[in-house]
């Protein structure tokens, strides 16, 4: 078996459905699996595999096991010598899993290839391709900053804005679409299931790397990446705390407690500074969708604030925000 493509669900049935078409559709000249796991959500996609793609190998967990340890209790069930983790929420418009296969054949220092990400109305997704976080970029990140100094090193996604179809090194890619050995997979460990959401990817990839692999964006596999475009300000809220958390988490394993409580720190700070920006600025639309997006903003950096005040009080209020 050269692939397994594994794929968490979790309450993405549409998608999902989806997504196997595609891969169905658009894959060809490889030996592949597909394992679906669901993680508790019971949406109704082990019926619909059932009816519509039976070939699927399809594992219900009784409990959320979170993105991490869903994904290697799939691996466990493999048999691929290469090992696709890809989200439910993707959808292939070009042959991508042959280009990223191809890739990490012709590429021997290769431990992950990912792919180009595409949002819904076919811009790219530049979050794809991501720096090692540190304090300083994480502090810095914001679309304003991102679209005004795209090729920033801070960033780490310059080659997104290169004309070329070669492979590129990076330092992190999206956990939306990873491919990877089986053998360098287990070599460092899987993913670490200190995380539930989020952070898993640079975890993996900064892994992978420190056991003196690279980690390569594949501009020629494209696939459209659909995730949270549906959220409610309580589940986007939620989703900003958790990324915080988990790379609150990957600093403390990387770069010791210290830093990873100077990253608080700063993020307290980031929270204020917005939090009074958002306060005491006029809006320039009346319109009341501005006005709510505006709350919407406030609120989000005031769940922040609660979370790097003390984490778990603040990851509990932003679970039950909104």
């Amino acid at each position: 078996m050269n692939l397994s493509v594994i794929i968490v669900n979790w309450n993405s049935k549409d998608y999902l459905e989806k997504c196997i078409a595609s891969i169905f559709r658009n894959t060809e000249g490889i030996n592949y699996e597909i394992i679906v796991i669901d993680s508790a959500s019971f949406d109704g996609c082990e019926h619909m595999l059932r009816n519509r793609y039976p070939q699927v190998h399809f594992i219900q967990s009784t409990t959320n096991l979170g993105f991490a340890k869903a994904n290697n209790q799939a691996y466990q069930e493999s048999l691929g010598d290469y090992l696709l983790f890809l989200n439910p929420d993707t959808e292939l418009v070009s042959p991508a899993i042959k280009a990223l296969y191809n890739a990490i054949l012709d590429l021997p220092d290769a431990g992950i290839v990912g792919g180009k990400l595409l949002k819904g109305d076919g811009s790219v997704q530049t979050n794809c391709i991501q720096a090692t976080p540190t304090i300083l970029n994480q502090l810095l990140d914001s679309d304003y900053l991102r679209s005004r100094f795209p090729l920033s090193p801070l960033w780490g996604a310059a080659c997104l804005y290169e004309d070329t179809s070669e492979p590129q090194v990076v330092d992190v890619l999206s956990g939306a679409c990873l491919l990877v050995s089986r053998t360098v997979f287990e070599r460092v460990g899987l993913f670490s299931e200190d995380y539930f959401m989020y952070g898993e990817d640079i975890d993996l990839c900064y892994k992978v790397r420190m056991a003196g692999h690279k980690n390569y964006y594949v501009p020629t596999a494209s696939l459209f990446h659909f995730g949270g475009g549906s959220t409610d300000n309580s589940s986007s809220n939620f989703s900003a705390v958790m990324q915080r958390e988990s790379i609150c988490v990957f600093l403390r394993r990387t770069r010791g407690a210290t830093y990873s409580l100077c990253y608080r720190v700063a993020m307290l700070f980031s929270a204020l500074g917005r939090m009074l920006f958002l306060a005491s600025t006029r809006p320039l639309h009346t319109a009341t969708r501005y006005r709510r997006s505006r709350h919407a903003s406030f609120q989000k950096w005031k769940t922040i604030l609660a979370w790097s005040v003390i984490r778990k009080q603040g990851v509990n209020r932003c679970r039950t925000s909104g």
